[in-house]
C-alpha cells in the first residue's frame, strides 16, 4: 500500500467506492458484462450482508455507495467482488480490474446526497444518456420509480415494501 494512504473501515460508516477496469479499458462495455456484475454484486450483498444505497456501472469503472458488511471487512468484500466478476468476465485478458480502489467515508447526510447524485449523474456527464434514469445500469431509476432490479437498493421504496410485507404476511 502506498505510504500515506489510510482507510477508515470497521467503524460502521457508509462508503463511496470507485474501482476501475485494468488500465481504464472498457471491459464493462457490453450488457452481458454489466448484468454479470450486477448478479455477482447481489449474491455478495446477501452473503456478506451489506446495504447498497446506490451504484452505477460505466464501461470502464464502477461507483458504489454502500454500508460496511456485517459478515467480513469491506476490503475483503470488495476483493471477493472483483475476484468473482473477474473470473467470469476476464476471458483471455491478463487482468480485468485495477488492483486498487478508492474509498471515501460518508459521514453526513449532505455528503451521502452528494455522492448519490454524483453516481446517478455519471452517465449523463459522460454523454451516454440525457437523464440519469435512462441509464439501465444504475440505481437512478429505482430512486425515481421504485422499480426493482438485480440489486436490492436500500431506499424509501424498499423500506415501504418491507413494511407492507410485514403487515400483510402470506397465510
Amino acid at each position: 500500500m502506498p505510504s500515506g494512504l489510510k482507510r477508515y473501515q470497521g467503524q460502521g460508516s457508509d462508503h463511496f467506492i470507485t474501482f476501475s477496469c485494468y488500465q481504464r479499458l472498457h471491459y464493462l462495455d457490453t450488457d452481458q458484462a454489466k448484468a454479470t456484475f450486477e448478479t455477482e454484486l447481489e449474491k455478495l450483498r446477501l452473503r456478506h450482508q451489506f446495504k447498497v444505497f446506490g451504484y452505477v456501472l460505466m464501461t470502464n469503472h464502477v461507483h458504489l455507495l454502500m454500508s460496511e458488511p456485517e459478515q467480513t471487512t469491506l476490503a475483503k468484500t470488495l476483493n471477493v467482488l472483483k475476484v468473482e466478476t473477474s473470473r467470469q468476465l476476464k476471458g483471455d485478458r491478463k487482468q480485468f480490474w485495477q488492483t486498487r480502489y478508492y474509498d471515501f467515508n460518508v459521514l453526513t447526510h449532505d455528503k451521502f446526497d452528494e455522492k448519490l447524485n454524483y453516481i446517478h449523474q455519471n452517465p449523463v456527464t459522460a454523454g451516454l444518456v440525457e437523464t440519469p434514469e435512462a441509464w439501465p445500469w444504475s440505481s437512478a431509476r429505482h430512486y425515481l420509480t421504485g422499480e426493482e432490479g438485480r440489486i436490492e437498493i436500500e431506499s424509501e421504496w424498499t423500506f415501504k415494501r418491507r413494511q407492507q410485507l410485514a403487515s400483510h404476511p402470506s397465510a
